[in-house]
């Protein structure tokens, strides 16, 4: 089996003497599509953040293959958008780890910084403001200037949030052509459950501090996810879809 590209072992997360997460082991393979998913408060930005290399583990070990470089994509309201910065400006600021934060961006940054736009289809609004482009621009843009670092690992936060239902659909459709197409390693963390099972190889689901991984099909059960949210749920697969609905009750999901 080949080494992981990120490998977390017996992992405990938190901040100061607050646990958040006990015994996290995973690894990230190259060719993942791993998707992380878990109610608000359940670690997922704690997770995401030792992943990054933000915060450090409060025990345990976190290795990553040499050579390893992470494309992140935060939330969208995680950028301001009143300065005005043109789209190339924004995708050009994922080039500072090859030119530098004080070194004005190369011709061959801009080439690079073009390439991306083009990736994910806005290399005509490279000069508009990043303010006047729509939610999902944004993020397509924010997605570009993640693949400028030219990562062997994509990660993406939240990146449907706010989103409608179209253009949710062509954000995760340019996700799963950079992953199948581009061969690119990619971990997508969602609250949105359907999303995660429908585009994941793998899942991983927080639950009372601690890390459920494993295949979609063995996690989107009912059991799981009564427990992990903790309310009736039925789950249905059509085709490559999973559909979970709550129930008031567990007879409920069994009388359908």
């Amino acid at each position: 089996m080949p080494e992981p590209l990120v490998r977390f072992h017996h992992v405990q997360l938190g901040y100061g003497r607050q646990v958040v997460l006990e015994n996290v082991n995973l690894d990230i393979f190259q060719g993942d599509l791993f998707g992380l998913v878990g109610p608000n408060g359940s670690g997922k930005t704690t997770l995401l953040r030792c992943l990054l290399g933000i915060l450090k583990p409060l025990s345990g070990q976190v290795t990553r293959a040499p050579g390893l470089r992470i494309g992140y994509v935060p939330q969208r309201e995680m950028l301001d958008a009143l300065f005005p910065l043109t789209a190339l400006d924004i995708v050009l600021m994922g080039r500072y780890p090859h030119a530098g934060i004080f070194r004005s961006p190369r011709r061959a940054d801009r080439e690079v910084a073009m390439q991306c736009l083009q990736q994910v289809g806005l290399a005509d609004s490279a000069h508009k403001l990043y303010r006047e482009l729509s939610g999902g621009q944004r993020q397509r843009v924010l997605i570009a200037r993640a693949l400028a670092v030219e990562p062997n690992l994509l990660v993406l936060d939240e990146p449907t949030n706010g989103l409608d239902l179209p253009t949710e659909a062509a954000i995760l459709g340019l996700i799963e052509r950079l992953h199948s197409e581009g061969g690119l390693t990619i971990v997508l963390v969602s609250h949105v459950l359907n999303v995660v099972a429908r585009y994941a190889t793998r899942m991983g689901v927080l639950l009372d501090g601690r890390l459920l991984e494993g295949e979609a099909e063995h996690l989107m059960q009912e059991q799981v996810l009564q427990e992990v949210y903790g309310v009736p749920v039925c789950v249905q697969r059509l085709d490559h879809h999973y559909i979970v609905a709550v129930r008031e009750t567990a007879k409920e999901c069994r009388d359908e």
